[in-house]
């Protein structure tokens, strides 16, 4: 019975690690788009300028509450992080 319980719990807990990076991945494929079209930039460069100004560590570090915030913020916040890190105005 004990061990019943441990591997339902083991399960569980890997459907839920498996929710959340898929919840993850969904939000970063919605709002690099999102933040290309925001500022006229083609996808490609988008993600370039994420990764070279620091937006795509901050992206994955704290996408869960950027996802929970309107769009236009989170995209907003994720500038701010770039313009910070010498990005452009």
């Amino acid at each position: 019975m004990y061990l019943r319980t441990l591997i339902e719990k083991k399960t569980m807990e890997e459907k839920q690690k498996n929710k959340a990076m898929s919840d993850k991945i969904s939000f970063i494929s919605y709002i690099v788009p999102a933040f290309a079209e925001a500022y006229k930039m083609p996808i490609p460069f988008a993600f370039k300028y994420l990764k070279k100004y620091g937006g795509w560590d901050f992206l994955n570090r704290h996408w869960w509450a950027l996802h929970t915030d309107n769009d236009i913020w989170a995209i907003h916040d994720i500038y701010e992080i770039c313009y910070r890190n010498g990005g452009m105005r």
